[in-house]
This record gives C-alpha cells, structure tokens and sequence, in this order.
C-alpha cells in the first residue's frame, strides 16, 4: 500500500460525510464518536471512545452493529491504539499494538468486516518506519468508512433497478445507514427504490430480541418521511401469503463462497417462507462482506449471546425464574434460497461459487 494523501482524505470523508443524515460513526477533534444504538429511539447519545478497549467494548456491547459499521469502528480503533502506543514508545508501539488487535479482531466473531478492516490495516503498519503513525492510519480508515458509504449508493442504484414499480418490501433487522459507514445496504436499496417510484410501501419486522426493526430500521425510515409497517416477526409468512410483499431486501454479516448468507437470527425462516409464497429474496452487502476462504455455510461462526436478551424486555424478567433460553443471534441462509447478491462490484442471480467467484474477480 503506497503513500496516502493525508488532506485530500481527510476532505473526501468530510464532503461524503456531509451527505448524511444519520451519521452513526464520526472522528471529530482527534476522537472516536459513537451513536448509541442502544437507547434509540427514545434518546440519540453520542459515546467518546478514546482507546482500542473502549472499541472493542462498545462493539461486543452492541453500541454500534451492523457488519460494515463494525469494521469501520474498528479501523478507527487501530488508529486509537497506534496513537496510544506511540505515545507510550515511538520505538517500540508495531509490537506492542499487536495485543490490542487481537483484542479488538474478536469482539464479535460472525461479522467478516472487523476482520478485514483489523487485517487491512494491520498490513500497512508494517509497512510504516518510526515515524508517528496516526494521520496514515487516520487516512486509510477515513477512506473505508468513505468507501463504505459510496459503495451503498452504488447497491442501492444496481438493486432498485431490479424492483418493479409500485411494489412493497418486507426487511428483516437494520441494514440501513446505522449499520453501515452511511445510507445502508439493503436500506440504501429501499431508499433508491422509493425515489425511483419502485417502492411504495416497506414493511420492517419487530427482530427480536434486541428490536433492530421496531427502534432502528421504522426510525430510520422515519427519519426520511418513507412509508414503513411494522409487524411482528410471526407476520411476515402470512403477509406474504395475502400477496402484499414482492420482495423480502436484507443485509449481511458473512457470505460464504458458494452464496450462503449469514445474517441475523430470523432471516433464513424469512426466506424459507419467501421461497414456498414465490416472493423475491434480495441479499445486499459490499464485497468485503464475501469471505472467499470460508467454503460454505457451516463454516461461518455463529455468535450465541447472553439468555437474559430473551428473558427480559426493557430489563425486566418477563420468563419464568425456572426457564433458560437459546439465543443464537445470526443464522445461516442457504444460496439456494436467495434470487440475488447485490455487492457494489455487481448483482449475482441465483448465486452459487462460480457466479461470487466472477463477481468477486470483477
């Protein structure tokens, strides 16, 4: 990786920055600013994060979410940690930053970005001589998360195009700007879908039980005056069923090699239920999502969290003392069950190894 111009990336993400309204993950003042995803949509807090810990804490603890904002939030946090081991040692800090990448790498294990991001930028710092590391690292991690937003306009103009006029959607979980660098995947379609007349009306499911439809993706929308329904997760069969959905539009946290699609808990019953009613199921996620080194499936990890997310609403126990849970939060959705993976490298139909291959390639 050459020299990068520090200023004029500095002034790319300023200006690409500046076409957003929702602005999840900000560096302001030589800080890492967080939306705390948390406690929307009652409240819109931003959190200081000021080194790689604080990162890796707020990604485990789900302040920020959603596999491409993870990956930007944690190349902001290899900068946060090369400053505070430069700081500490100029002579020293590439091999003292080394724990600290590991630490943040695994903060969650199923979203593929964070990964990439830890990986891509670790690359470059050894590259670098003893000189302060901060305003290159700054630079390439400005450029992802600029990237990343260009890259969902870039979905979402190849993925509304394949949406008749008129139609209604269904989306499952929060694949919009909060989950991204910026405007959102699967949301950045519906966005582009609705301003082209090819979407009007949206329905989001509830996606229990951290809620991302009812307080994030409804919010979002709301946010941007589109038309969006909620309905509870048990629904969305049945609406399917009435003839009101042409297309179920989603996210991803992992692609497979052969097109299988990890994703939040919920959405391979979603497509197993899109498959039997004959309605369209689009998967919406930049390249670095595509993990072209995991086979299939059943070699992504799927991350199981606390029971208490499913005993209790609001931090109140609303399962008996006596019970315990299963809370696996991603499934793993078979290529077979998908029409179509929009990346911004291109669309593949009916996705399988050789057409990711392609696509990737491209």
């Amino acid at each position: 990786m050459g020299p990068v111009n520090t200023r004029h990336h500095q002034k790319s993400i300023a200006s690409v920055l500046a076409q957003e309204t929702i602005q999840p993950i900000r560096w302001q003042y030589d800080g890492l600013k967080l939306l705390d995803q948390r406690v929307l949509p009652e409240r819109v807090v931003y959190l200081n994060i000021d080194d790689v810990y604080a990162t890796a804490a707020a990604i485990t603890d789900m302040v920020v979410r959603g596999a491409p904002a993870i990956g930007i939030t944690a190349a902001y946090g290899v900068v946060l940690a090369a400053r505070q081991r430069y700081q500490e040692d100029p002579t020293t800090w590439r091999d003292n930053i080394k724990p600290d990448l590991r630490h943040l790498k695994y903060a969650r294990p199923t979203a593929i970005n964070l990964a990439w991001a830890v990986d891509h930028i670790s690359r470059l710092i050894d590259t670098l001589t003893n000189i302060d590391p901060v305003p290159q690292l700054l630079a390439v991690a400005q450029r992802i998360h600029a990237d990343d937003i260009a890259a969902n306009r870039r979905m979402g103009e190849l993925g509304a195009a394949l949406i008749g006029p008129s139609s209604a959607v269904l989306t499952h979980c929060n694949a919009g700007a909060l989950a991204t660098g910026g405007y959102g995947t699967a949301l950045g379609v519906i966005r582009a879908g609705v301003t082209q007349g090819r979407i009007a009306q949206v329905y989001a499911d509830e996606t229990r039980p951290w809620l991302q439809g009812s307080r994030l993706t409804a919010w979002e929308l709301a946010q941007d005056n589109i038309p969006v329904s909620l309905i509870a997760d048990g629904a969305a069969a049945w609406l399917m069923k009435q003839g009101q959905i042409q297309w179920v539009i989603v996210g991803s946290d992992r692609i497979a090699a052969n097109g299988d699609v990890a994703n939040k808990i919920g959405t391979y019953s979603t497509a197993v239920s899109a498959h039997h009613h004959g309605v369209r199921f689009m998967v919406v996620a930049p390249s670095t999502t595509v993990d072209m080194e995991t086979a299939s499936g059943d070699g992504i990890p799927i991350e199981t969290r606390a029971e208490d997310e499913l005993l209790c609403i609001g931090g109140k126990r609303v399962a008996p003392a006596q019970v315990s849970a299963w809370n696996p939060v991603f499934d793993i959705t078979p290529a077979e069950l998908i029409d179509v993976i929009v990346t911004e490298k291109g669309v593949v139909e009916r996705p399988d190894r050789n057409g990711i291959t392609r696509m990737m390639d491209a």
